[in-house]
Parts: C-alpha cells; structure tokens; sequence
C-alpha cells in the first residue's frame, strides 16, 4: 500500500506567497524561494506552487519567479497558473517543473489537458477543482471570474480524467484558510468519482485535521497552506503527529516520535535534563 503523501500548497500573488482567507483576502508572507527551501527542510514530500495573479493579470507564466524559485527545490514540485498553451508546460518543465496545474484551462480550454497529457504524459497533468458549497450541493467555482458554473466537482474530475488528468487537487472555497478542517464530503464526491490519486485542500488547523481526512477519505494526499507557513518544523511536527496512526515518510534527522504534544498539538518542552545532553549531539546538514 502507497504512504499517503503530505504537501505544501504555496499560492502566489504578485510575486509573493500569500495567506489566503476565503478566496477573497490575501496577507503576505514572503518570497516563493524562501518558503520552498525552508519545506525541503523540514521534510516535506511534494510542493505545488499556484501563482493566482498570472490568470487574472492575463499574462502567462512568471518564468524568471518560477526559475529562482526551484534553485532549492528537491522535492516533486506542481506549478500552477497561467498555463494556456503547451509551450508554456514545455518552459515550465526546463525552469524544474514535475507537474504541471490546470485550473483557468480546464474549465475554458479543456484540450490542453488532452494535448499535455500526450506529450508529457498523464503523471504530468495535475487538474485543480476549486469546489464551493451551494444550495443544490457543490459546484465548481471559477475564481477568476468570481462565480459559481453549473459544472458538479466529481462529474468534472471525471470528466477531467477522461480527458488525460492524472491527478485531482480539489480545494474547498468554503474551508480555505478557515481552519474549520477539510470538506470531507466535498473530498468523498471527487474520491468515489476517480480512480486517479486526489489531493485534498482547505481548512487544515492541525494534524488531526489531516489524519481525519485522510482515514475517512480516499485522499492520497492531503496537502495545506497557511498551516505549515507560521510554525517552524511544522512539516516534521506533522508527520511525526500523523506516523502514529498513518503510514507516512519520515525522511529528516529531525524526528519528533517520542515528543509530546498539548492538545492543540504545540510542541511541548523536553526535560532539562534532555535538552541538555542535546547540546553535544551533532548532526550533520541533511539534503532532503
């Protein structure tokens, strides 16, 4: 059986990661770069990066932004925004692209999803599902436009599949930046839909968010944003939390196992004594 996959969702506004609050408000946070390194780090396993401003400024991908900010990246790294022609995929994968997102081009040029798939291969194609409860159930939001299509998340992520989608990430408008936890009956509808891996998003406060989501879900891979951005180690934290209950990767020296936790899940201080024979263990810098 796979390891459910934790990763980072970094969305960029304007050259910046961002804290997005409801699709509506965004507080900075800092370079693309610098948030990347620090993820590699602390052990993440796979990072997808969204530039919301490349779609609504009508420009095409932020080749030079993309090209500094991979320079520290070892991990699989999805990049989103502003995608419209194969060419662009084509820049994106020599700037270090893995995958790539579609988001705007799905819901408006769905043949590209068809023509990168051929070329690149399905494994490259990452649809993302922004999915916004309504009266009638949940439908997928365009966020460019800011409105509510006709279109249901897991009819589309089907739909989407059939076209050559190798992957979903379905992000919950309702739940992103919230802290409330996932949808998980938004997750269930794309997960029961596709037989591709899925990528849940929006909501997450903790760890037990994600270990919900994941035992009660389909989920291959839960991934967040503005959780792990405002706590430092917050990615072994996290898996150190999830390894007790899920099988996940633990590949950094810094291994949080036999740590406690209060019932925020804060990491709480060692006994003194441990800290300070701590003092003299010397660990070498890791590359993840």
């Amino acid at each position: 059986m796979l390891k459910k996959r934790i990763t980072a969702n970094l969305v960029v506004k304007n050259g910046l990661v961002v804290q997005s609050i409801g699709f509506r408000k965004y507080l900075p946070v800092g370079k693309p770069s610098v948030a990347i390194e620090f993820l590699n780090q602390w052990g993440i396993d796979e990072i997808i990066m969204t530039d919301i401003s490349a779609s609504s400024n009508g420009k095409g991908p932020d080749f030079n932004l993309i090209r500094n900010s991979t320079k520290k990246c070892f991990v699989p790294l999805t990049i989103g925004g502003g995608i419209t022609h194969v060419d662009h995929i084509k820049e994106l994968m020599q700037c270090g692209a893995d995958k790539i997102s579609l988001n705007q081009s799905a819901l408006n040029k769905p043949e590209l999803i068809t023509e990168a798939a051929h070329i690149f291969g399905n494994q490259c194609v990452v649809v993302s599902i922004d999915g916004i409860s309504t009266e009638n159930g949940y439908r997928v939001y365009d966020y460019l436009n800011k409105k509510v299509t006709s279109f249901t998340p897991g009819k589309f992520a089907l739909e989407n599949q059939q076209l050559g989608a190798g992957e979903i990430l379905i992000n919950s408008v309702d739940r992103d930046g919230s802290y409330l936890g996932y949808d998980l009956k938004l997750i269930d509808e794309v997960c029961n839909q596709v037989n591709i891996p899925v990528i849940a998003c929006g909501g997450a406060k903790n760890a037990n968010d994600m270990i919900e989501a994941l035992k009660l879900t389909s989920a291959s891979a839960i991934s967040a944003g503005n959780f792990f951005h405002f706590t430092e180690h917050s990615v072994n934290i996290t898996k150190a939390i999830i390894k007790k209950e899920l099988d996940v990767r633990i590949e950094t020296h810094a291994n949080y196992a036999e740590s406690m936790f209060d019932s925020n899940f804060r990491l709480l201080k060692k006994e003194d004594q441990l800290l300070e024979q701590l003092l003299y263990l010397h660990i070498e810098k890791e590359i993840i």
